[in-house]
């Protein structure tokens, strides 16, 4: 067996102590696989004093990132400290000095990619992030190798933990979102500030990274549109569930002969879908491929130890790369410029709940200002009475979503719609 791959790691939270931890206790199983042992040779911090989620040698930390970037002995960075100024800087720095890069931080890929793996074809160089998004589960690398032979048509998934909690726990337990996110956050599953999970950014930036490997063409986070889940309420989860969905945070990048579509929002799903049934804070992302049909891959989409694990496998790739002198192998596939479309160009369905004036004639009104935009219904539910007023529950057929909006935007000027409550997109089947 070879000496050690020495490895640079740039970071030490909670991903970064994952990782040490991984590969200290399937350290000998690895070096079987590789042929040789990988050692964390030293490790960048913030501060060299501060107690650790990991036991780790004290010598081995530095807060001079030059010591491990300049260190020739160190062929292999790995970038989990997260954030996009540092990171880019330190990362165009190793490339540049001809090292490979291992990297889970899907911020600097949704908005620097192109400029990242332009460096690393440049230099001949590996830049693997298989970390960056869904954790633990592979996804990128059978996107980009198993799935190579498939013109992709859909990718649709889970890929927020923190919401995929939320939304599970208000459905169960018919509970307001505002309680349940107290909970997640006493939990851990939540974040002090969890804007970026709630708004949906977090997945944006996600779905930028999958929608660029699917459909070989450049998608950036700004480029992706995106809701999150504040203004959803336990009754519309409910009402969703009488109906036969269950409302889940998706993910959907789409590409058809108009353009790509990527998105971010709260969508009913049916409840015979297999994305209907991940619950809690697991993931699942959905891929449809022309040859291969429908897949999905399902797993802990975050933590310590799931996100350790697929840093782990990009680390031992780009260790067989450098020991076979094939390193670069895994390059960028956005071969192409394809024009994405807005979202009032997007073609779905929808859930509405309207607070309404009881009185005959509403409904015919409302239906008349939706058949003049070319908006087809396909139930209409009076729930609850609400005093004077009426709740009513619409699933409409498939129609553009621009037609929609024009529809509603009409509507908020009626005189008997008191509220437009909710408006859900309906996502995953054809279902009502």
């Amino acid at each position: 067996m070879s000496g050690p791959v020495n490895i640079g790691l740039l970071g030490l939270g909670t991903v970064g102590s994952g990782v040490l931890r991984l590969l200290e206790q399937n350290g000998a199983t690895i070096a079987q696989k590789l042929g040789r042992p990988l050692k964390i040779s030293r490790i960048l911090v913030r501060d060299k004093h501060r107690l650790r989620q990991v036991e780790v040698n004290p010598d081995l930390l530095t807060t001079d990132p030059e010591a491990i970037l300049a260190d020739p002995d160190i062929p292999i960075i790995v970038e989990v400290m997260g954030g996009t100024g540092a990171a880019r800087e330190y990362i165009l720095k190793a490339i540049s000095r001809g090292k490979s890069v291992v990297t889970a931080n899907k911020d600097l890929l949704a908005l620097h990619g192109k400029e990242l793996f332009d460096a690393a074809a440049a230099r001949g160089v590996d830049l693997l992030f298989e970390a960056s998004v869904g954790g633990g589960i592979p996804i990128i690398r059978p996107l980009k190798e198993c799935l190579a032979g498939n013109r992709i048509r859909q990718v649709m998934g889970i890929v927020n933990g923190t919401t995929n909690y939320i939304l599970t726990k208000m459905s169960r337990e018919g509970r307001d979102f505002a309680e349940v996110l107290r909970e997640a956050q006493s939990l851990g599953y939540a974040e002090a500030d969890p804007a970026a999970d709630i708004k949906g950014d977090d997945a944006a930036r996600k779905m930028a990274i999958l929608a660029s490997i699917a459909f070989g063409t450049r998608i950036t986070y700004p480029d992706v549109y995106r809701e999150g889940i504040s203004h959803l309420t336990a009754q519309d989860i409910s009402y969703a569930a009488d109906l036969g969905y269950a409302v889940k945070l998706l993910g959907i990048a789409r590409e058809d002969e108009e353009g790509i579509e990527v998105r971010v929002h709260p969508a009913l799903v049916p409840l015979n879908h297999p994305l209907a049934a991940v619950s809690d804070v697991f993931n699942a992302i959905f891929v449809e491929g022309d040859a291969v049909g429908e897949t999905m891959f399902y797993g802990r989409g975050a933590g310590s130890m799931p996100t350790a694990s697929a840093v782990a496998g990009d680390i031992i790739e780009a260790a067989r790369n450098l020991q076979y002198k094939t390193r670069g192998r895994i390059s960028c596939t956005c071969f192409y410029e394809k024009p994405l479309k807005p979202i009032g160009a997007v073609i779905t369905k929808y859930y509405l709940r309207l607070v309404v004036v009881d009185r005959p004639g509403v409904l015919a009104s409302i239906a008349g200002v939706f058949g003049d935009r070319e908006v087809s219904l396909a139930s209409v539910i009076q729930e609850r009475m609400i005093g004077e007023l009426a709740e009513l529950v619409l699933i409409t057929h498939r129609v553009r979503e621009q037609n929609l909006q024009e529809a509603l935007d009409v509507l908020a000027g009626l005189p008997v719609v008191k509220e437009i409550a909710c408006v859900v997109r309906v996502e995953g089947g054809e279902k009502g």
